[in-house]
C-alpha cells in the first residue's frame, strides 16, 4: 500500500560541513542578511517534451543510483464539495496495474531490482517515485509510462482501493489519538473549501465515488501536459532525455485543467473549536494562524520565527511551557509549506490537570513578546545552523532532490527555488521576523482547537474494574 512518508539517508561529512557558520552567523543576526557563503548548487537541466511534459534531470555519479519523481499538478485543493479523498485514492489506484503491468507487479518489478518505490498525496499536489540502480533507469520509466499512459481504472480495483483506504482513514483518523484535530483545525481557519477538508476525505464521499468519477479524474488530471518528471542520480543527460521521450513523449496531451480559486478571505475575529477524542489520553492545544504561502517574501522568516517559538527543548515555548511551568508534556511550532495560505501553527500537549485556560494565556503572552521585542542573536544564530544541518542531511538523497525539484516546477515552474532556500534563509534579520510577527500572529487571526479526553461512560468504567 502506498504510504505518505519517506526516509531520508544521512550523510555525516555534509553534516559536518555546516558547523562552521555559526560564529559568522551571531555576528550577523541583528538587523543585516548573514555572510555570503559557499552553498552546494544542484545542477539543473530543464526540457519540454512535444506532448507537454515538462522535464527536470540532475546529474550525480557520485553513486551508481537514480532516483525518479513524476509529480502530477492535482491534490485535495482540486477536489470539489462531495468528492473529496479522489486525489489520495487514486494515488492508490496508481499502483493496480496498467497494459503492460499487472496488478501488484510495480512493486515485485522495483524490489526485484534493489530499488524502492512510493507514492504520496497531500493539498498541493499527488507523487510518485522510485530509486533503482543505474543500469535499471530503463525499468523505472518505462513504469512511469505505462501507467501515465494506460492505468487499468476498472470496477474490481476501484471498488479494492476505495476500501484500502477508507481502512487507512480508520486507523489514521478515526481511530487514533488526535486524528479528527487536523479535521477540526482545516475545517475552522479555512473559509476556502480548496484547504479546508484533509487529504483523506470523508467515508461518504468516497463511498459516491463512480468508476465514470475515476475515468474523468485520470484523463484530466493524469496527462504529461499536467506533470513534471525529475531524473537525479547517474546518467548521462543526452542519454537519459532520448530515453525519456522513447517512453513518454507518445502519450496524449488533454485539455489544461481548470484550477481552483485559492483566495482565502482575511479573518476578522479568533475562531475556537472544542473536540472530544475518545482515543487522547491528555489534552492537545492547537493554536494557527493563517499565513503565506511557501513562495511568497514573507515566509522564510515567519518559519524562522515558527522555529525559535516551538523548535526544540531551547525553544521559548518549550522552556516555558515543559520545563518552567510544567504544563505540558510537550510543545512545537511550525509554518506549513503550501502553495496558498498556510498556517504557522503551535501544538501543546498538556498534562491532565492543568486548566487550559492557563496554557492558552502562557502561549499568548510568548507570542505577543516576539510582537513586541526583537528575538535574541543566538535565537537566530540557532535555526540558521539547524537548517543548514536538516538541509544538508535531505540534500545527500537524490530521492529527496528528485521529490523537490518536481515539486517546484509543478508548484511554481521554477526548480531552481531548490537553489535559494539557504539564501532566503540566510537574507532573514531580526527586524524581517519583528514585522511578520506584528503582521500575521495578531488575535483576529487566531483559530484555537482544543482536544479533550472523552470521559468514560459510567458503564464503560463499571466493566473495567
Amino acid at each position: 500500500m502506498p504510504s505518505c512518508f519517506w526516509r531520508i539517508t544521512v550523510a555525516c561529512g555534509m553534516l559536518l560541513a555546516c558547523a562552521g557558520g555559526l560564529q559568522a552567523q551571531s555576528k550577523s543576526a541583528t538587523t543585516a542578511p548573514a555572510e555570503a557563503r559557499s552553498a552546494t548548487k544542484i545542477p539543473i537541466q530543464q526540457f519540454k517534451l512535444k506532448n507537454g511534459l515538462r522535464v527536470v534531470l540532475s546529474e550525480d555519479h557520485s553513486a551508481p543510483t537514480y532516483s525518479i519523481c513524476v509529480t502530477y499538478d492535482v491534490g485535495s485543493r482540486d477536489e470539489q464539495p462531495g468528492r473529496t479523498g479522489f486525489a489520495h485514492l487514486f494515488e492508490h489506484m496508481m499502483f493496480q496495474g496498467s497494459e503492460k503491468v499487472g496488478k501488484g507487479e510495480h512493486f515485485i518489478l522495483i524490489e526485484d531490482n534493489g530499488g524502492g518505490m512510493n507514492g504520496t498525496t497531500n493539498a498541493d499536489r499527488t507523487n510518485y517515485f522510485e530509486t533503482l540502480p543505474s543500469n535499471q533507469i530503463d525499468l523505472g520509466l518505462f513504469l512511469e509510462a505505462d501507467r501515465m499512459r494506460s492505468l487499468a481504472v476498472n470496477q474490481a480495483n476501484l471498488d479494492n482501493q476505495r476500501n484500502a483506504v477508507k481502512e487507512e482513514r480508520r486507523l489514521g483518523v478515526d481511530n487514533q489519538a488526535y486524528g479528527h484535530t487536523s479535521e477540526a483545525l482545516l475545517g475552522t481557519a479555512y473559509d476556502n473549501f480548496a484547504y479546508k477538508h484533509t487529504t483523506i476525505g470523508s467515508m461518504e464521499d468516497l463511498d459516491a465515488a463512480s468508476l465514470d468519477d475515476v475515468k474523468d479524474f485520470f484523463r484530466i488530471y493524469y496527462a504529461p501536459n499536467n506533470a513534471v518528471l525529475a531524473l537525479v542520480g547517474d546518467f548521462k543527460t543526452d542519454e537519459a532525455l532520448t530515453r525519456i521521450k522513447k517512453y513518454f513523449e507518445d502519450i496524449p496531451a488533454q485539455p489544461a485543467p481548470s484550477r481552483p480559486d485559492m483566495t482565502e478571505p482575511a479573518q476578522t475575529g479568533e475562531r475556537r473549536k472544542s473536540i472530544e477524542d475518545s482515543f487522547a489520553q491528555i489534552p492537545r492545544l492547537d493554536v494557527a494562524y493563517k499565513v503565506p504561502g511557501y513562495n511568497a517574501g514573507d515566509y522564510m522568516p515567519i518559519q524562522v520565527l515558527m522555529n525559535i517559538l516551538g523548535s526544540g527543548q531551547s525553544s521559548r515555548l518549550y522552556q516555558k511551557l515543559v520545563k518552567e511551568k510544567e504544563y505540558a508534556t510537550n510543545v512545537f511550532a511550525g509554518a506549513g509549506a503550501r502553495r496558498a495560505t498556510g498556517l504557522a501553527q503551535i501544538v501543546a500537549l498538556v498534562r491532565p490537570g492543568v486548566n487550559l485556560d492557563d496554557v492558552d494565556k502562557t502561549i499568548a503572552e510568548e507570542v505577543e513578546k516576539v510582537r513586541t521585542q526583537p528575538v535574541e542573536d543566538w535565537e537566530l544564530a540557532k535555526v540558521r545552523l539547524k537548517y543548514r544541518h536538516d538541509h544538508a542531511e535531505q540534500m545527500s538523497s537524490t530521492l529527496f532532490r528528485a521529490i523537490q525539484l518536481a515539486y517546484y516546477t509543478v508548484a511554481w515552474n521554477d526548480p531552481e527555488v531548490v537553489n535559494t532556500e539557504e539564501a532566503r534563509l540566510d537574507a532573514v534579520t531580526k527586524d524581517d521576523i519583528l514585522r511578520v510577527a506584528k503582521t500575521y500572529l495578531v488575535p483576529t487571526n487566531r483559530t484555537v482547537i482544543t482536544t479533550l479526553p472523552k470521559p468514560k461512560s459510567a458503564a464503560g468504567a463499571a466493566g473495567e474494574r
